[in-house]
């Protein structure tokens, strides 16, 4: 799956937005990059590598020798970077800031918003457009786990000091106090886990709902 690079998955959301009121998700997004103390519950969670949105208007498109698009409306592009399962970063979402994505979200067409979570689960899903390559410097890796990997390089520089010019028994003293430092950093870095087989049959579960509730 192209999405997925180890232990990181790539997401890319691209919602059609009234361009009557998407000034207003622009003066939105001014006012978020001003306070970001309003994304608080967004920035406290560890499994996001960034998010981004962008409004692309009618006159953006790249004309590729296709000729000039017909657009009628503009497009919100979302992008984010996360560890994880999909289900566990849209739940993360949905619980960390529902309002800020009902307002970041404010000019698409049809938006559920984010509460209840089966809607908004179903409308980002019909408005995914899969990666086509993904590339990540550190696949293996998690945020949790190269912020825990920077952190144990500068007590090992430390450790390195201490033996040059510390006793036997002082400097055992300080390994053992460094050890109880970084020990959360000795992760496991490889492939992340798949999505649960409950996960799975949550999604079939939630598509039948959705077929039936259309049909």
């Amino acid at each position: 799956m192209t999405n997925i690079a180890g232990k990181a998955y790539a997401m890319n959301v691209v919602t059609p937005s009234n361009p009557r009121i998407t000034w207003l998700n622009r003066l939105l997004f001014m006012a978020a990059r001003g306070m970001p103390d309003r994304l608080s519950g967004l920035l406290g969670l560890s499994l996001i590598h960034f998010a981004r949105w962008v409004i692309i208007r009618p006159r953006d498109w790249p004309d590729l020798g296709q000729g000039k698009e017909t657009i009628s409306n503009d497009y919100m592009l979302f992008c984010s970077n996360f560890n994880g399962t999909w289900d566990q970063y849209i739940d993360a979402f949905s619980d960390g800031i529902p309002n800020g994505l009902n307002l970041f979200w404010f000019s698409a067409t049809k938006y559920p918003l984010s509460i209840p979570i089966t809607p908004f689960k179903t409308y980002i899903t019909h408005n995914q457009i899969g990666t086509d390559y993904y590339f990540n410097a550190t696949p293996g890796s998690a945020q949790r786990d190269i912020k825990t990997s920077l952190r144990m390089y500068d007590v090992l520089l430390q450790l390195e000091e201490a033996h040059r010019t510390q006793s036997p028994e002082a400097f055992a003293e300080t390994y053992r106090a460094a050890l109880g430092e970084v020990q959360l950093g000795f992760g496991d870095t490889g492939f992340g886990p798949v999505a649960s087989l409950s996960t799975e049959r949550a999604d079939l579960n939630r598509g039948a709902y959705v077929a039936g509730s259309s049909a």
